[in-house]
């Protein structure tokens, strides 16, 4: 993760992890909402965004599960953040809840927007998309039939080219294909899950099922959103993990004991 968005300011740093074909950027409204309280430090997860040149390449990155909470891992000791303040989007809400279940040292509460222990096995086959555009009205207009438009723009560079190998994101999907409910159970950490009631993700039976099979956990819904809440619904979004940070315990001066 060599590329990320820094709001900057005198903030408490919120570390915030995209989902599926994202970037860092995604979380720019959000980032300007929660100042100057909150300091929102966004990377490029592994295969997306600015990373180094793909081309050339004769061996096919690790997208495990394991491999992305290793990077957040080391993102937050290398940037000295722990414990660390973690929101996460689809691909990178699972990863938020692994982190804090898997390295509860790094994590003093996440947030999990739109994803829940099983994310489904559905995969958007995206093998026969462009990878160039000619312009970025072509882009736009290629995009435009996605739930999403702008979302997935933001990973076209200025010269028309798609910021993201495609078999990368195949992989990427399915890596995060699984029965993730050992990690969801195993946080300790306070935990707060956004809902889009129009999310093609997490329903509202499964949502209910995550808060009922671990008490503690905060859920907040977003009437008519879809799966992008915080791109949708910024204030209301900025305004829940507002509130959620504030009702934490002061942290201590070291960080808490594992388990």
């Amino acid at each position: 993760m060599t590329h990320y968005e820094d709001a900057g300011g005198p903030g408490q740093p919120v570390l915030a992890l995209h989902g599926t074909f994202g970037r860092g950027r995604t979380f720019a409204a959000l980032a300007d909402r929660l100042q100057p309280d909150y300091r929102l430090i966004a990377p490029d997860l592994r295969g997306h965004g600015a990373i180094p040149d793909r081309r050339g390449r004769t061996t096919r990155c690790d997208f495990s599960r394991e491999a992305f909470v290793a990077d957040v891992a080391q993102f937050i000791e290398t940037h000295d953040l722990a414990p660390a303040l973690v929101i996460g989007h689809s691909l990178g809400g699972v990863t938020a809840y692994q982190l804090a279940a898997r390295h509860p040292d790094l994590v003093r509460a996440v947030v999990v927007e739109d994803v829940g222990a099983i994310p489904g096995d559905a995969v958007l086959d995206v093998t026969n998309w462009p990878t160039k555009f000619a312009s970025r009205e072509a882009a736009a207009t290629f995009f435009a039939a996605t739930p999403a438009p702008e979302y997935f723009l933001e990973s076209v560079d200025p010269n028309g080219n798609l910021m993201f190998d495609l078999d990368d994101m195949m992989a990427a999907q399915r890596g995060n294909v699984g029965d993730w409910w050992a990690d969801w159970l195993a946080v300790r950490r306070p935990l707060m899950l956004l809902r889009a009631t129009n999310s093609f993700l997490l329903s509202a039976d499964h949502a209910a099922q995550l808060v009922r099979r671990r008490p503690g956990t905060r859920l907040v819904t977003f009437a008519d959103t879809g799966h992008w809440i915080h791109r949708e619904a910024p204030d209301a979004y900025a305004e829940a993990v507002r509130g959620f940070f504030r009702s934490l315990p002061e942290p201590t001066t070291s960080r808490p004991p594992a388990g």
